[in-house]
């Protein structure tokens, strides 16, 4: 029989939070289905292509036009053919004279489009940067049928990177890999797609690699354990300068203490964002193609941003 891990924390006291703005964010969780909110006058006016046409057939639609019709379909739960009924009906009620793009066209559009996250018009100063992945099933068999009767067909899952701002949840930044990506190189290809300034990055120690730490500013906070068994370069391994100091800070008031001298526990921020994901999206992927698993993670992350701007709880301890 296997060793029983015990709860370490089943002995402490659940701390206890409530939320102060509980009136706006009420407001902002009913217009998160507001179809007006999505169906903006600019997605109306750029509804068909005005671009240049490229060899291999005219585009009718343009990518604003498609991009809203994925945005509808993960909003609501929707198959493309589904999507397409709905926003056929959609207009139909509202009056609105626009053709609507079929099911294949969506889907087939979808594995080129580009999706850009942020929805904010406002920039922002240097940011703090969270980090940290998180699996989504492509396909296989449910977690109590797996556990009931054994696996009868190989599941696969995908791993997505997600860089968030500490300080309104925003997600600036994500991408989506196999699961045999480490954590350290997909940091690496997404501080490469971030387009603000950052002043801390704060990740788990799956990023505490020479790699990845090179890749960031020198000026950069870098609010990365290192591991238990990591010792100081002693200024042979330029890209360790900031671990070598926390190796030295740990041996002399320990890992606890070190974590909330230098703020550490803002990442747990990135697994809010993780937990958002999944409980608006679940945790199972409806594309197939790998170009289209990107775009479906891109837009469902856009609608989280969405939903950031639309308002988010503000909350504090009791007690």
């Amino acid at each position: 029989m296997g060793k029983v891990n015990k709860n370490r924390n089943s002995n402490r006291e659940r701390e206890v939070y409530k939320v102060n703005n509980w009136s706006s964010y009420n407001k902002s969780l009913v217009n998160r289905g507001d179809i007006s909110i999505w169906l903006s006058e600019d997605v109306k006016k750029g509804w068909y292509h005005q671009g240049v046409q490229l060899p291999g057939g005219e585009l009718r639609y343009s990518d604003s036009c498609i991009e809203f019709c994925l945005t509808i379909r993960s909003l609501f739960g929707l198959t493309y053919r589904a999507t397409e009924g709905f926003v056929r009906g959609l207009f139909k009620l509202s009056k609105v004279e626009l053709e609507v793009p079929s099911y294949s066209q969506m889907q087939r559009r979808s594995k080129k489009l580009e999706v850009n996250i942020r929805v904010s018009k406002r920039k922002k100063g240097p940011i703090d940067l969270v980090m940290d992945s998180t699996g989504l099933k492509v396909y296989g068999e449910g977690e109590w049928k797996v556990r009931k009767h054994g696996w009868g067909q190989r599941r696969t899952w995908r791993l997505m990177h997600m860089g968030s701002d500490g300080s309104d949840l925003e997600i600036v930044c994500v991408s989506l890999t196999g699961n045999n990506t480490s954590d350290s190189k997909a940091g690496i290809d997404l501080m490469e797609k971030l387009s603000c300034p950052i002043k801390s990055a704060a990740a788990d120690g799956a990023y505490d690699t020479k790699d990845f730490r090179g890749c960031l500013d020198p000026d950069v906070e870098q609010l990365i354990p290192p591991r238990r068994d990591g010792v100081d370069s002693r200024g042979k391994i330029p890209e360790y300068d900031q671990r070598d100091e926390s190796v030295k800070r740990i041996k002399e008031i320990g890992r606890k203490e070190w974590k909330k001298e230098i703020g550490y526990h803002i990442r747990s921020l990135s697994e809010v964002n993780m937990y958002r994901y999944k409980k608006a999206f679940g945790e199972k992927m409806t594309a197939r193609t790998p170009q289209c698993e990107q775009t479906e993670v891109k837009i469902k992350c856009k609608i989280l941003n969405r939903f950031v701007e639309l308002g988010m709880p503000k909350s504090y301890k009791v007690g």
